[in-house]
C-alpha cells in the first residue's frame, strides 16, 4: 500500500551564511531610505529655489553673463521652475552706454543654461525666452504721473547667443494696441568698445519723444490690430550703422473726428541713410502717398507727396484745426510738395516747392468755385504765385511773399466785393459794411509791409466801379487809386459821379485811429445825401438848409468816429443858385450863399456867411453845440437894405410897394425851442410902409380919419432896438419918421403867445406941429391880441 503521507526533507544551513543575509538587508534598506532622502531633499532645495530664489552670488553670475553678450541688466530674484528651468524675475535692463538709464522693465526672463560651461566657469547662457512679458518704459523726468506709459504688453520672444552674436529668432508683443513683430541678429564681439555716452539731456529728450509718441499713437481707434514687421542686422558696438527693415499696415482706424481706410509703410534704414520708400494712406474722400530720405552723414531729408485726402477732420484731429478754421472744403483739395530739408543747429532749413488746387470750398462763409497756386517755401519765406481763385461773380488774380520783414501782395480782382465782406480786418469791417457793389469792381493793389499784420501794410492800387451805394446813399460809377500805409487807406484823387455832380478829392480812412482825413474834398452833390458818406449822424445838422441846386462844397480836415474827440472838418460852401433856410417858422430864400464852416467833436461854428436876401445882404455867424443833450447855440445876423415889402410879406401878409430894411440881431437859444432864445438888436426901415403893417393898422385908419391920407403915407424912417427873451420881444425906442407927423413908442410883443402890451403916440413935425397941445390925446395902447390887436387911446 503506497505511503499517502511522506516526511520532509531536510535543509542544511551552514551557520556561517546567516550573518551575510543580514547585512544585505540591512544595506538594501539604508540605501531606500538615503534615496528617499535624496529625493525629499531635492524636492525641497527645488521648492526652496522656486519659491525663494539663487542668492545674490547666482544673480550676480547671470548679471555678468549678460554683460558678457551686450545687455546690461539687474535681476531681483533668480528661481528654478520645474518646467521652464531657470527663471529671471524683475529684470530692469539699462542703456549699455550709460547704465544709469533704464531702458525696460521686464517680469519674467527663462534662462537657457549650460551647466556644464558653468561649472567651467565658461559663458553658459545659450538662450533666453520671453513669454508673456509685461515691459514698462520709464516716464521722462517731470512727467504726469498718470500719463499712459511706454509699455509692451503679451510680449514673446527667444534669444539665442551663439558665439560673438545675439540673434532674435523671434520676438512679438503690442505696443500701443499695435503688434510688433521683430526678428534679427547682432554682432556682440568680446573685444567690442562701446561707443561716447549718451547724455543726460539726450536720453531725457528721448524719453520726452518717446512719452510723445505713446500719447500720439494712444489717440487712435483700430478696428483692426495694426501688425508691424521689423527685421534687423548689426553690431553692438556700432548700431548707428545697422540695417532694419520694416512694414506697417493697417486696417481701418479714427482718431478724433478722421477716419482712414487703411495705412501702408514700408522703410529701410541701411548705410546710415532712412528711405521711406512707401506711405500710403486712404479715407473715405481720397489718398496720400510720399516717400522721402534721410541722410544722416549730411543731415539732410529729401521728400514727395502727393494728398487728396479728407484735409479738415484729418489735421483738426491733430490739434491744428486753427489752420482751417475758416474753411470747409465742399472737394478733396489736391496737393503736391516736394524738397529737402537740413537738420541740424537751430532750425532746420527748409527748401520746398509745391502745387496746390483746391475745386469747391467756402471761407469764411464765402463760396467758392475753386482756386490754384504755385508755392514755395524755405522755412523762412513763403512764395505764393499764379494764385486763381474762382468766384461766380469773378476771378482774383495774385502772388504773394511772406519774409522776415518783407511782406508783399499783388492782386487784381473783379469779384464782386459784396461778397468778400467777411474778409475785412475786425478794424475796416463796420467802414467795409457800409458799402453796396451790386455790379462789376475792378480791384489792383501792390501791397508792402514788414509783415502779414495789415496795420504794416504799405502800397498803392486802383479801384474803379460801377453803380452802387455807400451808406445808403447811392452813386453812378467811382474811381480812385489806392494807397496802403500806417495802418490806413488812402483814396488818393477819387472821383464819384451821381446825377446831380461829382465829387473829387482824397481822403484817408485810419482804421488804427479811427479817423478819416479829408483833403480838397470838392462836390457838388446834395449836401444831404452827400454828408451821409461823412456820417449819417450828421444829417440833422445839414437838414435845415435846403439848397435849390447842390452847392460848392469843399471840405479839408479829420473826422472822428467810435468816440474819438479831435473831429475839425472845415467846409467852404459856395451856392449861386440860392438856399432856403427856416427862422422863426418862415423859410427865408436866400438867392446866393458863401459859408465857411468848422465841424469839431461837439461844435459847428458858421462864420463868414455872406448871401443875399430879398435884393439886400446878409451876413451870418454862429456858434452851434452838437453835443449830446446840449442844443445850445449862439448866433449874430446882420442884414442890409433887404427889400422891405417882401419881407413884410413873408412874415405879416401884406404887400407894400417900397422900403429897404437894415438891421442887426445877436442872440443865443437851446435847438428849436424859440421861448429859449435871448438876444438883441436893432432895426431900421427906409422909406417903407410901416403903419401897412396889421400890428398898426389901426393906427393907420385912426391917423388918416385925422388928416385924410396921413394914414397912409410911407415912412421916411422908422427904427428901433430891441430884446427878445422868453418868447417876449421889448423895444423902448420904437420910432417912425413921417415927414409931417412921428410916431414914438416902447412894449412888448408875446410873439409866442399871441399878446401884445405896447404903447405908441404921435410925434408931429411940419404941418402937424399945430397938434403938439393935443399929443396927449394921440396917445395909444395896443392890447390883446397880437395878430389883432386892440388899440384905444390911453387916457380914456
Amino acid at each position: 500500500m503506497p505511503a499517502i503521507l511522506e516526511a520532509p526533507e531536510e535543509t542544511l544551513i551552514s551557520d556561517a551564511h546567516r550573518p551575510r543575509s543580514f547585512t544585505r538587508r540591512l544595506l538594501v534598506s539604508v540605501a531606500r531610505f538615503l534615496a528617499v532622502l535624496a529625493l525629499g531633499a531635492m524636492a525641497g532645495g527645488g521648492w526652496y529655489l522656486a519659491k525663494k530664489g539663487f542668492g545674490r552670488k547666482w544673480r550676480g553670475l547671470v548679471v555678468e553673463e549678460l554683460h558678457k553678450h551686450g545687455v546690461e541688466a539687474s535681476v531681483r530674484r533668480l528661481t528654478l521652475d520645474p518646467f521652464r528651468g531657470l527663471v529671471a524675475q524683475d529684470v530692469r535692463i539699462f542703456d549699455y552706454k550709460n547704465r544709469e538709464n533704464t531702458i525696460a522693465q521686464i517680469s519674467r526672463i527663462s534662462l537657457d543654461v549650460n551647466y556644464g560651461a558653468l561649472l567651467q566657469h565658461q559663458p553658459f547662457l545659450s538662450a533666453i525666452d520671453i513669454r508673456n512679458a509685461q515691459v514698462s518704459l520709464p516716464l521722462p523726468e517731470g512727467a504726469d504721473s498718470n500719463a499712459p506709459r511706454a509699455e509692451i504688453r503679451n510680449l514673446y520672444a527667444h534669444i539665442y547667443f551663439p558665439p560673438e552674436q545675439i540673434y532674435v529668432s523671434q520676438a512679438d508683443g503690442i505696443f500701443c494696441g499695435i503688434r510688433i513683430s521683430a526678428t534679427g541678429q547682432l554682432i556682440k564681439r568680446n573685444d567690442y568698445q562701446q561707443s561716447k555716452e549718451t547724455a543726460e539731456e539726450e536720453w531725457l529728450r528721448r524719453l520726452s519723444l518717446l512719452q510723445r509718441v505713446v500719447s500720439e499713437l494712444n489717440q487712435f481707434k483700430f478696428s483692426e490690430r495694426p501688425h508691424l514687421q521689423i527685421k534687423f542686422s548689426g553690431d553692438v558696438a556700432e548700431l548707428e550703422n545697422a540695417r532694419v527693415e520694416g512694414t506697417l499696415q493697417t486696417g481701418p482706424f479714427q482718431r478724433g473726428n478722421y477716419q482712414a481706410r487703411k495705412l501702408n509703410l514700408a522703410g529701410e534704414f541701411a548705410d546710415q541713410t532712412l528711405s521711406i520708400r512707401q506711405c500710403e494712406l486712404q479715407d473715405d474722400l481720397g489718398a496720400f502717398s510720399a516717400n522721402a530720405t534721410w541722410r544722416r552723414e549730411v543731415n539732410e531729408i529729401q521728400f514727395r507727396a502727393r494728398s487728396s485726402l479728407n484735409l479738415r477732420p484729418l489735421l483738426e484731429s491733430v490739434g491744428l484745426d486753427n489752420v482751417v478754421s475758416d474753411v470747409n472744403f465742399l472737394a478733396p483739395p489736391q496737393f503736391e510738395i516736394s524738397g529737402t530739408a537740413r537738420l541740424g543747429e537751430g532750425q532746420p532749413r527748409w527748401q520746398a516747392i509745391g502745387h496746390a488746387a483746391l475745386d469747391r470750398f467756402t471761407y469764411k462763409g464765402i463760396s467758392f468755385l475753386g482756386a490754384n497756386a504755385e508755392f514755395s517755401w524755405d522755412g523762412e519765406r513763403t512764395m505764393v504765385r499764379d494764385i486763381h481763385v474762382r468766384h461766380q461773380s469773378g476771378e482774383l488774380v495774385g502772388r504773394l511773399l511772406d519774409a522776415p520783414n518783407d511782406f508783399r501782395i499783388d492782386l487784381s480782382s473783379t469779384i464782386d466785393p459784396n461778397a468778400l465782406r467777411t474778409l475785412a480786418p475786425t478794424d475796416m469791417r463796420d467802414f467795409v459794411n457800409d458799402w453796396d457793389w451790386p455790379h462789376v469792381a475792378n480791384v489792383q493793389l501792390v501791397i508792402r509791409g514788414s509783415s502779414a499784420a495789415p496795420t504794416t501794410w504799405k502800397g498803392d492800387g486802383t479801384l474803379k466801379m460801377e453803380r452802387g451805394r455807400f451808406r445808403t446813399v447811392g452813386f453812378n460809377s467811382a474811381s480812385t487809386n489806392i494807397h496802403f500805409g500806417d495802418g490806413a487807406v488812402a483814396y488818393e484823387n477819387f472821383r464819384v459821379i451821381r446825377d446831380e455832380g461829382v465829387v473829387t478829392g482824397t481822403f484817408i480812412y485810419d482804421f488804427a485811429h479811427h479817423e478819416t482825413r479829408m483833403s480838397n474834398v470838392v462836390s457838388n452833390l446834395r449836401t444831404t445825401e452827400a454828408i451821409c458818406w461823412v456820417d449819417p449822424n450828421l444829417f440833422k445838422v445839414v437838414a435845415p438848409y435846403k439848397f435849390q441846386k447842390p452847392p460848392t462844397i469843399t471840405t479839408n480836415g479829420v473826422y472822428q468816429f467810435r468816440g474819438g474827440k479831435n473831429t475839425r472838418l472845415e467846409l467852404d460852401i459856395d451856392s449861386s443858385a440860392g438856399m432856403d433856410y427856416v427862422f422863426l417858422g418862415k423859410a427865408l430864400p436866400f438867392d446866393r450863399i458863401k459859408a465857411k464852416l468848422l465841424l469839431t467833436n461837439d461844435r459847428l461854428q458858421i462864420s463868414e456867411l455872406n448871401g443875399a436876401i430879398f435884393s439886400g445882404t446878409l451876413q451870418v455867424n454862429a456858434d452851434i453845440s452838437l453835443a449830446k443833450n446840449d442844443q445850445r447855440y449862439r448866433a449874430t445876423i446882420t442884414v442890409d437894405r433887404v427889400d422891405f415889402p417882401r419881407l413884410t410879406d413873408l412874415y405879416f401878409k401884406y404887400k407894400t410897394s417900397t422900403g429897404s430894411m437894415n438891421g442887426h440881431y445877436d442872440w443865443t437859444g437851446n435847438g428849436s425851442d424859440a421861448r429859449s432864445m435871448s438876444g438883441k438888436g436893432e432895426v431900421d426901415v427906409h422909406n417903407g410902409d410901416v403903419f401897412a403893417i396889421p400890428l398898426f393898422g389901426p393906427l393907420s385908419d385912426i391917423l388918416n380919419k385925422l388928416m385924410p391920407g396921413i394914414g397912409y403915407r410911407v415912412a421916411r424912417k422908422a427904427n428901433m432896438s430891441f430884446s427878445i427873451k422868453d418868447g417876449v420881444i421889448r423895444t423902448p425906442d420904437f420910432r417912425v419918421d413921417a415927414g409931417v407927423f412921428g410916431m414914438v413908442g416902447q412894449g412888448n410883443a408875446h410873439f409866442l403867445d399871441d399878446k401884445i402890451d405896447f404903447d405908441v403916440r404921435i410925434d408931429a413935425s411940419g404941418a402937424g406941429i399945430f397938434l403938439t397941445p393935443l399929443y396927449k390925446f394921440f396917445e395909444y395902447k395896443a392890447e390883446g391880441s397880437l395878430k389883432k390887436p386892440d388899440w384905444h387911446p390911453k387916457i380914456f
